[in-house]
Protein backbone atom coordinates (compact mmCIF):
# COMPACT_ATOMS: atom_id res chain seq x y z
CA UNK A 1 0.00 0.00 0.00
CA UNK A 2 2.79 2.44 0.96
CA UNK A 3 4.75 1.49 -2.15
CA UNK A 4 1.72 2.09 -4.38
CA UNK A 5 1.15 5.47 -2.74
CA UNK A 6 4.77 6.52 -3.30
CA UNK A 7 4.57 5.46 -6.95
CA UNK A 8 1.38 7.50 -7.39
CA UNK A 9 2.93 10.57 -5.75
CA UNK A 10 6.10 10.22 -7.84
CA UNK A 11 4.06 9.94 -11.04
CA UNK A 12 2.02 13.00 -10.10
CA UNK A 13 5.16 15.05 -9.44
CA UNK A 14 6.62 13.91 -12.78
CA UNK A 15 3.49 14.89 -14.67
CA UNK A 16 3.34 18.28 -12.98
CA UNK A 17 7.01 19.04 -13.51
CA UNK A 18 6.95 18.15 -17.22
CA UNK A 19 3.93 20.34 -17.96
CA UNK A 20 4.38 23.70 -19.65
CA UNK A 21 2.98 26.52 -17.52
CA UNK A 22 2.52 30.18 -18.36
CA UNK A 23 2.10 31.96 -15.02
CA UNK A 24 0.59 35.47 -14.92
CA UNK A 25 0.41 37.23 -11.55
CA UNK A 26 -1.11 40.64 -10.91
CA UNK A 27 -0.47 42.63 -7.71
CA UNK A 28 -4.20 43.09 -7.05
CA UNK A 29 -7.54 42.00 -8.50
CA UNK A 30 -8.15 45.48 -9.90
CA UNK A 31 -4.77 45.93 -11.57
CA UNK A 32 -4.44 45.99 -15.36
CA UNK A 33 -0.74 45.15 -15.06
CA UNK A 34 0.87 41.79 -14.31
CA UNK A 35 4.07 39.77 -14.54
CA UNK A 36 4.37 36.73 -16.82
CA UNK A 37 6.78 33.79 -16.38
CA UNK A 38 7.07 30.42 -18.17
CA UNK A 39 7.93 27.11 -16.50
CA UNK A 40 8.80 23.57 -17.57
CA UNK A 41 10.51 20.69 -15.73
CA UNK A 42 10.37 22.76 -12.53
CA UNK A 43 12.54 25.45 -14.16
CA UNK A 44 11.75 28.93 -15.37
CA UNK A 45 12.04 29.42 -19.12
CA UNK A 46 12.88 32.94 -20.34
CA UNK A 47 12.91 36.03 -18.16
CA UNK A 48 9.84 37.40 -16.37
CA UNK A 49 8.14 40.22 -18.28
CA UNK A 50 5.44 42.84 -17.77
CA UNK A 51 2.08 42.25 -19.50
CA UNK A 52 -1.26 44.01 -19.77
CA UNK A 53 -4.53 42.60 -18.45
CA UNK A 54 -8.12 43.76 -18.81
CA UNK A 55 -8.85 47.42 -18.13
CA UNK A 56 -10.79 46.40 -14.99
CA UNK A 57 -8.36 43.77 -13.75
CA UNK A 58 -9.36 40.15 -13.11
CA UNK A 59 -12.64 38.26 -12.67
CA UNK A 60 -13.05 34.58 -11.82
CA UNK A 61 -13.21 32.62 -15.06
CA UNK A 62 -14.27 29.08 -15.96
CA UNK A 63 -11.26 26.91 -16.63
CA UNK A 64 -9.57 23.55 -16.12
CA UNK A 65 -9.39 23.66 -12.32
CA UNK A 66 -11.62 25.66 -9.98
CA UNK A 67 -9.67 27.59 -7.36
CA UNK A 68 -11.29 27.49 -3.93
CA UNK A 69 -10.21 30.78 -2.38
CA UNK A 70 -11.93 33.13 -4.82
CA UNK A 71 -15.30 33.61 -3.11
CA UNK A 72 -14.73 37.36 -2.63
CA UNK A 73 -13.55 37.96 -6.20
CA UNK A 74 -16.10 39.05 -8.85
CA UNK A 75 -16.95 36.58 -11.62
CA UNK A 76 -15.85 37.17 -15.22
CA UNK A 77 -18.71 38.25 -17.53
CA UNK A 78 -19.02 39.23 -21.18
CA UNK A 79 -18.02 42.83 -21.77
CA UNK A 80 -16.79 43.53 -18.22
CA UNK A 81 -13.24 44.29 -19.44
CA UNK A 82 -11.81 41.81 -16.94
CA UNK A 83 -9.28 39.12 -17.81
CA UNK A 84 -10.22 35.67 -16.46
CA UNK A 85 -8.64 34.48 -13.22
CA UNK A 86 -8.00 30.74 -12.99
CA UNK A 87 -6.24 27.81 -14.62
CA UNK A 88 -6.88 27.30 -18.33
CA UNK A 89 -5.67 25.07 -21.15
CA UNK A 90 -3.81 26.66 -24.06
CA UNK A 91 -5.25 24.96 -27.14
CA UNK A 92 -4.28 26.74 -30.38
CA UNK A 93 -2.25 29.54 -31.82
CA UNK A 94 -3.40 31.87 -34.58
CA UNK A 95 -1.91 34.46 -36.87
CA UNK A 96 -1.96 36.39 -40.11
CA UNK A 97 0.45 34.06 -41.94
CA UNK A 98 -0.95 31.00 -43.72
CA UNK A 99 1.39 28.58 -41.95
CA UNK A 100 3.26 28.34 -38.69
CA UNK A 101 5.92 25.83 -37.65
CA UNK A 102 5.06 25.64 -33.96
CA UNK A 103 4.09 22.47 -32.11
CA UNK A 104 0.56 23.79 -31.49
CA UNK A 105 -2.55 23.50 -33.69
CA UNK A 106 -2.66 26.59 -35.90
CA UNK A 107 -5.56 28.78 -37.05
CA UNK A 108 -4.95 30.97 -40.08
CA UNK A 109 -6.65 34.31 -39.44
CA UNK A 110 -7.96 35.19 -42.88
CA UNK A 111 -10.79 37.62 -43.61
CA UNK A 112 -13.48 34.98 -42.89
CA UNK A 113 -12.29 33.80 -39.48
CA UNK A 114 -14.25 35.23 -36.54
CA UNK A 115 -14.69 34.68 -32.81
CA UNK A 116 -18.33 34.75 -31.68
CA UNK A 117 -19.18 36.85 -28.62
CA UNK A 118 -22.96 36.71 -29.17
CA UNK A 119 -23.94 34.60 -26.14
CA UNK A 120 -27.29 33.62 -27.74
CA UNK A 121 -25.60 32.10 -30.80
CA UNK A 122 -24.91 28.36 -31.01
CA UNK A 123 -21.25 29.08 -31.73
CA UNK A 124 -20.78 31.43 -28.77
CA UNK A 125 -17.12 31.54 -27.73
CA UNK A 126 -16.02 29.55 -30.80
CA UNK A 127 -13.58 30.57 -33.53
CA UNK A 128 -15.24 29.77 -36.85
CA UNK A 129 -15.59 30.92 -40.46
CA UNK A 130 -18.47 33.35 -40.90
CA UNK A 131 -21.64 31.20 -41.09
CA UNK A 132 -24.84 31.84 -43.02
CA UNK A 133 -26.65 32.56 -39.76
CA UNK A 134 -24.24 35.37 -38.92
CA UNK A 135 -24.01 36.15 -35.17
CA UNK A 136 -25.23 39.56 -34.05
CA UNK A 137 -21.88 40.16 -32.36
CA UNK A 138 -18.41 38.86 -33.21
CA UNK A 139 -14.87 40.02 -33.84
CA UNK A 140 -12.73 39.41 -36.89
CA UNK A 141 -9.56 37.48 -36.15
CA UNK A 142 -7.76 39.45 -38.86
CA UNK A 143 -7.85 42.99 -37.56
CA UNK A 144 -6.77 46.25 -39.16
CA UNK A 145 -4.11 46.57 -36.44
CA UNK A 146 -1.44 43.96 -35.61
CA UNK A 147 -2.71 42.89 -32.19
CA UNK A 148 -3.75 39.51 -33.59
CA UNK A 149 -0.70 39.11 -35.81
CA UNK A 150 0.10 36.23 -33.47
CA UNK A 151 -1.88 34.90 -30.56
CA UNK A 152 -2.64 31.96 -28.28
CA UNK A 153 -6.16 30.68 -27.58
CA UNK A 154 -7.06 30.38 -23.89
CA UNK A 155 -9.72 27.73 -23.19
CA UNK A 156 -12.01 29.82 -20.99
CA UNK A 157 -15.74 29.03 -20.68
CA UNK A 158 -15.50 25.88 -22.79
CA UNK A 159 -19.10 24.96 -21.94
CA UNK A 160 -20.34 28.24 -23.50
CA UNK A 161 -22.16 29.39 -20.38
CA UNK A 162 -24.21 32.40 -21.41
CA UNK A 163 -22.60 35.80 -20.80
CA UNK A 164 -19.64 34.35 -18.87
CA UNK A 165 -17.07 35.62 -21.37
CA UNK A 166 -15.59 34.68 -24.73
CA UNK A 167 -12.64 35.08 -27.09
CA UNK A 168 -9.83 35.10 -24.53
CA UNK A 169 -6.31 35.20 -25.95
CA UNK A 170 -2.69 35.97 -25.28
CA UNK A 171 -1.91 38.50 -28.02
CA UNK A 172 0.27 41.40 -29.13
CA UNK A 173 -0.03 44.56 -27.04
CA UNK A 174 -1.28 47.83 -28.52
CA UNK A 175 1.44 49.55 -26.53
CA UNK A 176 3.17 49.11 -23.20
CA UNK A 177 0.59 51.08 -21.19
CA UNK A 178 -2.70 50.09 -22.84
CA UNK A 179 -4.90 47.51 -21.06
CA UNK A 180 -7.06 45.02 -22.96
CA UNK A 181 -10.78 44.30 -23.18
CA UNK A 182 -10.20 41.04 -21.28
CA UNK A 183 -7.18 39.32 -22.78
CA UNK A 184 -3.49 39.34 -21.82
CA UNK A 185 -1.14 41.27 -24.09
CA UNK A 186 2.62 41.60 -24.47
CA UNK A 187 5.37 42.56 -26.89
CA UNK A 188 5.46 40.59 -30.15
CA UNK A 189 9.03 39.34 -29.64
CA UNK A 190 8.17 37.72 -26.33
CA UNK A 191 4.96 36.24 -27.67
CA UNK A 192 6.98 34.62 -30.46
CA UNK A 193 9.29 33.04 -27.86
CA UNK A 194 6.35 31.56 -26.00
CA UNK A 195 4.74 30.24 -29.18
CA UNK A 196 7.98 28.63 -30.37
CA UNK A 197 8.35 26.97 -26.96
CA UNK A 198 4.78 25.68 -26.54
CA UNK A 199 4.08 22.03 -27.37
CA UNK A 200 0.54 20.64 -27.37
CA UNK A 201 1.95 17.26 -26.27
CA UNK A 202 3.10 18.87 -23.01
CA UNK A 203 -0.41 20.00 -22.05
CA UNK A 204 0.35 23.74 -21.82
CA UNK A 205 -1.73 25.80 -19.42
CA UNK A 206 -2.20 29.39 -18.36
CA UNK A 207 -2.37 30.11 -14.64
CA UNK A 208 -3.61 33.67 -14.22
CA UNK A 209 -4.16 34.95 -10.68
CA UNK A 210 -3.67 37.83 -8.30
CA UNK A 211 -0.85 37.72 -5.77
CA UNK A 212 -3.16 36.65 -2.93
CA UNK A 213 -4.13 33.48 -4.83
CA UNK A 214 -0.55 32.27 -5.25
CA UNK A 215 -0.50 30.17 -2.08
CA UNK A 216 -3.26 27.92 -3.44
CA UNK A 217 -1.54 27.75 -6.84
CA UNK A 218 1.75 26.68 -5.21
CA UNK A 219 -0.05 23.80 -3.46
CA UNK A 220 -1.36 22.57 -6.79
CA UNK A 221 1.89 23.20 -8.69
CA UNK A 222 4.78 23.09 -6.17
CA UNK A 223 7.37 23.29 -8.96
CA UNK A 224 6.48 26.96 -9.44
CA UNK A 225 7.99 27.97 -6.08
Amino acid sequence: MVKSFLILVSLQIFLYSSQQIVLVVSPTIDSSKAKLSCFEDAKQIFKTIAVNLGKNGLGVGIGKIELKNTINIPLKYEGDKKAPLGIFKLTHIFGYKKQNNSKMPYLYADNRLICVDDSKHKNYNHIINIPKDKPTSFEYMKRKDLQYELGIVVEHNKEQIEKRGSCIFLHVQKDINTPTAGCTSMKLDYLKKIINWLDIEKNPILIQVDKNSLEEVYKLYPQLK
